[in-house]
């Protein structure tokens, strides 16, 4: 296989770079810059994870609830285990949202590879 073949159409990998990478880096940027200085126990910073907490809730229930695409393939017994599962890694990681995310990934992918 070469690598024309294995990328595909470079000039689309540059629009998808431009139009997703850039403007996302731009905001995480300014928010390092304004937020650098800023006590990790205050009531803003709670604010703001409690916010995007809520938000990454959001999206997870609305793709367990109504899949997009080949997830709609998943029975809903094994998206709704999946939920479960990253829930309980959640409270046994100490609220690690990042393990409880990378739990249900690997529920949901042992699933449906065992399921075939």
């Amino acid at each position: 296989m070469s690598a024309a073949q294995l990328i595909g159409d470079w000039q689309a990998l540059v629009v998808l770079f431009v139009a997703g990478v850039v403007p996302n880096q731009i905001w995480r940027m300014l928010g390092l810059w304004f937020g650098g200085g800023i006590d990790e126990g205050s009531e803003l910073l709670v604010w703001v994870r409690a916010v995007a907490t809520a938000i990454l809730a959001g999206v997870i229930a609305q793709i367990v609830v109504q899949p997009p695409g080949a997830l709609a393939s998943v029975p809903d017994a094994l998206r709704y285990g999946a939920v479960a599962a990253g829930l309980v890694v959640f409270l046994l990681t100490r609220r690690s949202i990042f393990a409880g995310v990378v739990a249900g990934e690997v529920f949901m992918l042992a699933g449906k590879w065992w399921l075939g």
